[in-house]
């Protein structure tokens, strides 16, 4: 995509989370635009001292893909997670709105309760059903409570070629073992943080070249919906076509019930992408053309 960005833009674009998934593909796609910082450099488990690096970096635009998100430990520790994912985006957003930088922040789909068939659509009453889910919505009331400029993305089930998600431990367990058992009563769609990240600079090239700056909760994820098992089967058919050799033969379909995890997890988390497309005219691949390009990427085949 080709991201526009209004001519003010001299000053760098501030990327916090820049290890991670999102983080790693905003700082690629951005290149010499990017001011990425480390969970080392921004800690915002010291929230306290974030605006002193911002006072010193002077971003154009402060986009927050940073977050707790080790979802099954943060039931034992949600006093700290409610610091990074519901604090430290707070004040972030207050340094913002008073210096007059564009806030952007990553939320999730577990913010809502999961029950149902339908998309969730951003108006959706809010009613998370872990801790993870209870820190994420207290950040987004923090970053709509700042004021200013900004934006939230929810989005659900990112992944990329590194690090631990679920493509690569399916890649890993397919090499190791016959047989898997994979959830099939959880629905969402799985999103590819390239696309993910593609889809945030377009959005936010738009955003800062309107009149009136656009704030407000958008959903954004790749299109389309699907299974954990559903994914897990498609992973490994896409990457035996690409000639990787896979020990695995049978991917039994288990209810959760049968998965039993210290965290709840929402088993609707479809999400709505009218919004995002009527107010941008933005809309995602789907989730299979994203695995896709995921899987070209790789380089192990």
């Amino acid at each position: 995509m080709n991201h526009r960005f209004p001519a003010t833009s001299d000053r760098p674009i501030l990327i916090l989370g820049a290890s991670g998934q999102v983080g790693r593909a905003l700082a690629q796609k951005l290149d010499a635009r990017a001011l990425a910082v480390s969970r080392q450099e921004a800690d915002l488990a010291n929230p306290t001292r974030l605006p002193i690096l911002l006072d010193s970096l002077r971003p154009s635009v402060v986009i927050n893909a940073a977050a707790y998100t080790q979802v099954d430990r943060a039931e034992q520790e949600e006093p700290l997670v409610q610091i990074i994912n519901g604090e430290a985006p707070g004040i972030l957003a207050r340094w913002c709105a008073a210096h007059d930088v564009p806030f952007v922040h990553y939320s999730t789909d577990y913010v809502y309760s999961g029950e149902g068939i339908s998309p969730w659509t951003e108006d959706a009453p809010v009613s998370p059903v872990n801790a993870y889910g209870r820190t994420k919505l207290m950040g987004d009331l923090a970053v709509a409570g700042a004021g200013g400029n900004w934006l939230i993305f929810r989005t659900s089930w990112v992944y990329d070629t590194q690090g631990k998600n679920f493509l690569n431990t399916i890649i890993r367990l397919g090499k190791e073992r016959e047989s898997l058992r994979i959830i099939s009563d959880q629905h969402g769609a799985p999103t590819y943080a390239p696309d993910l990240a593609d889809a945030t600079l377009e959005i936010l090239g738009r955003a800062l070249t309107q009149p009136r700056f656009p704030n407000g909760v958008y959903h954004l994820c790749n299109s389309g919906e699907t299974t954990w098992h559903e994914f897990a089967t498609e992973i490994l058919v896409r990457v035996r076509e690409q000639g990787a050799e896979l020990k695995v033969r049978n991917i039994e379909a288990i209810p959760t019930t049968e998965y039993p995890l210290p965290a709840r997890r929402p088993l609707n988390s479809r999400l709505s992408l009218e919004k995002v497309h009527k107010i941008f005219g933005i809309k995602l691949p789907n989730w299979r053309l994203g695995l896709r390009r995921c899987l070209q990427e790789m380089m192990y085949f």
